[in-house]
């Protein structure tokens, strides 16, 4: 996702328009081997890349993933839809929160659901979360231009050049609060809801370092 630094609210809005959601029944409804999954993934998230060279998922993400038991392990070295859609939740999910808090949000879902004989299964929970997510993206929209907005409003009494770079900055910082404060009422969502034993806790704690230590190397 490029921005354009000269027109930055609309080039933000258009890469939002641009961002690749697969839809339900973009799904294979065969079973695919581990290459097939990425490249698939590659495929269709392709607009989610920061960088061209950047990949969605490797072998090495989806193998850690099965056994850190966020993903269902495979049969027979192939992966199912349902797979499939597990592994959408946690690209979503591991660029804010920790593996142990991904767990408790996840594997009740997958647990009950996955290769459900009930009625309703994951791919159902999908197309119903994939429908809220699509109409978000009008909401999204509003909100980031109000920020944009009142970032315009800031520094005013500076020269135009230093304006523009603070006023460049108040933006950044806006939406990295947004974030933060989000990220901490699901973090309260999970604590609350989800109340976790010791030994839960403990793995859940030592994900949590274990990310900060893998940001600082």
């Amino acid at each position: 996702m490029t921005i354009d630094e000269k027109d930055l609210l609309n080039s933000i809005l258009n890469s939002l328009s641009n961002i690749d959601f697969i839809k339900p029944e973009d799904f294979p409804n065969i079973d695919l081997y581990m290459d097939q999954v990425t490249t698939f993934m590659d495929t269709q998230l392709s607009a989610c890349r920061r960088h061209p060279e950047d990949k969605v998922l490797t072998k090495t993400m989806i193998n850690n993933y099965a056994k850190n038991n966020l993903l269902p392990p495979p049969v027979k070295k192939k992966y199912s839809k349902e797979h499939m859609l597990a592994l959408i939740f946690i690209y979503y999910f591991k660029n804010i929160l920790s593996i142990g808090d991904i767990q408790a949000i996840l594997n009740p879902i997958t647990d009950k659901y996955f290769n459900s004989n009930l009625n309703f299964n994951l791919n159902d929970i999908y197309s119903e979360i994939f429908r809220l997510e699509e109409s978000g993206i009008i909401n999204i929209k509003k909100d980031l231009t109000r920020k944009y907005q009142l970032s315009l409003q800031t520094f005013s009494d500076l020269p135009s050049e230093d304006q523009a770079e603070l006023q460049h900055f108040a933006f950044i910082c806006m939406l990295c609060f947004d974030v933060y404060l989000k990220k901490q009422l699901i973090e309260k969502m999970i604590d609350s809801r989800l109340p976790q034993t010791n030994t839960a806790k403990n793995a859940s704690d030592k994900s949590r370092k274990k990310d900060v230590s893998d940001k600082n190397q």
